[in-house]
């Protein structure tokens, strides 16, 4: 290896090292790794400049693992900005809230923090103590008067405490005037999330506070929601508050329709004696309306079958046809550069593995396996979006090959994009249901999924 590309691969190898300190809380070594890594800018320009592909640094990583130590070190002895922004728009405070780190988030906010301040998709701390149902911390953020009404891309701090099964969350903001009815861009309301999470609790607050029974969003009533899950409770509460059994969704299907789809006896049962009669059945029983639906919907999914096998045959049909020709003599000098690779990758040298491949995909740019093997180098060396690139061009070259698939969630991953990366995964397993690496894989991202948003904290 040259000395600059070993001089660039020793930096790259300090920089996860410092962050790691960060995460971990080590701060001797993240001080010694960062007099290390100091150029002769000043240690606090350095520090400030250390940060991952997703643009996060020492601070972010420490707030988000609840550090308070290096937190202090960072913003009383480097004075560091305390709202930096990581690439998604989140600042420290807001990684410490979504955790439920609360003393790390109070220190952040004694020591400058703006809790107003939203991430890209318009999350702010507030937003993620609702969520969790931090409410101590919840508490705090609004005595610094933070607008409870903030909208995100999931709505309000409301329609999250809501849709994460937060009651007292519910309550505390409702006392502070949230509107009961604020929808998102979709026509999302706290109610519809309430009954979408089946939180009977959230839900009778929102009624006692006057919530709309019937809003209608995407197509749907609350009813076409509850009725959907099957929650015998949250039906009859929606009952007794005025929902109408009778109001149709889109596709004028009423809730008892939906139920009964759904197997959904008990149900069918609550919704039977308040709808009315539909002509189009033919038998207007219990039983009668769920072999009906039962039937159809066998009907469609047999349809959506056949439509998805016609779909996938034309994609791969036309990818195949859009292939570049390639020579022997170009086959064979991708394979000597894949070889190469191939080598540098057992020695760890990732760079230069990532060279040999980009060689080998010049000469044989079909060959999708060359482009996991980078996405693969690129994930250890930390730059997920690189990963991700050679992931989907790799899935477009092979969309039924396993591997692909878990290069993709992997990638995603890395970013915590974990919704994406679960997706993934389980395109990977429909392919091979019996490959445990990605049966494990996708369990794992939902799992991290749930734990970044938040929904599987206790409440503090």
């Amino acid at each position: 290896m040259a000395p600059d590309a070993s001089d660039a691969l020793a930096v790259r190898q300090k920089v996860q090292l410092f962050l790691n300190a960060a995460r971990t809380g080590n701060l001797d070594l993240l001080k010694n790794l960062a007099k290390q890594l100091d150029d002769g800018k000043g240690m606090a320009i350095t520090v400030a400049d250390v940060k991952d592909a997703n643009k996060r640094g020492a601070l972010h990583f420490a707030a988000r693992e609840g550090k308070i130590e290096v937190c202090k070190y960072l913003l009383e002895e480097l004075k560091l900005d305390v709202d930096t922004k990581d690439e998604d728009g989140d600042t420290p405070l807001i990684h410490a809230a979504r955790q439920g780190h609360t003393e790390t988030a109070k220190y952040l906010i004694e020591h400058g923090a703006d809790p107003s301040i939203p991430s890209e998709l318009g999350a702010t701390a507030l937003h993620h103590c609702a969520g969790i149902g931090n409410i101590e911390l919840l508490k705090i953020i609004l005595s610094r008067g933070v607008d409870v009404e903030s909208q995100s891309d999931a709505g309000t701090p409301l329609i999250w405490a809501a849709g994460h099964s937060q009651p007292d969350a519910v309550k505390i903001l409702l006392d502070h005037q949230a509107n009961p009815n604020a929808e998102t861009d979709d026509g999302i309301t706290p109610l519809l999330s309430s009954v979408a999470a089946s939180s009977l609790p959230c839900l009778e607050l929102l009624l006692q506070a006057g919530a709309n029974v019937n809003i209608i969003a995407g197509g749907a009533t609350p009813l076409h929601i509850a009725a959907d899950n099957g929650n015998l409770e949250i039906i009859n509460c929606l009952l007794q508050a005025g929902g109408d059994p009778n109001i149709a969704d889109e596709e004028g299907v009423k809730p008892i329709l939906v139920a009964a789809g759904r197997g959904n006896q008990r149900a069918v049962e609550a919704l039977f004696p308040v709808t009315s009669q539909i002509e189009s059945i033919p038998k207007w029983t219990v039983d009668g309306i769920i072999g009906y639906m039962q039937s159809e919907s066998g009907k469609q999914q047999e349809e959506t079958k056949k439509l998805q096998e016609a779909k996938a045959q034309k994609d791969t049909a036309s990818t195949k046809q859009n292939l570049p020709e390639v020579s022997p003599e170009a086959k064979k000098k991708a394979a000597e550069a894949k070889a190469r690779g191939d080598d540098a990758f057992k020695r760890q040298d990732f760079q230069t593995a990532i060279d040999a491949y980009t060689q080998a995909i010049d000469f044989d740019p079909n060959d999708g396996t060359l482009l996991s093997n980078r996405s693969l180098c690129w994930i250890r060396l930390g730059q997920a979006e690189q990963a991700l690139a050679d992931a989907k061009a790799c899935r477009a070259l092979r969309p039924d090959w396993p591997k692909a698939c878990y290069r993709e969630g992997a990638a995603l991953s890395l970013l915590q994009r974990f919704d994406e990366a679960a997706n993934a995964f389980y395109e990977g397993v429909k392919l091979d249901p019996e490959n445990k690496e990605l049966v494990n894989a996708f369990r794992e991202a939902v799992e991290a999924g749930r734990k970044f948003h938040g929904t599987d904290q206790t409440k503090t």
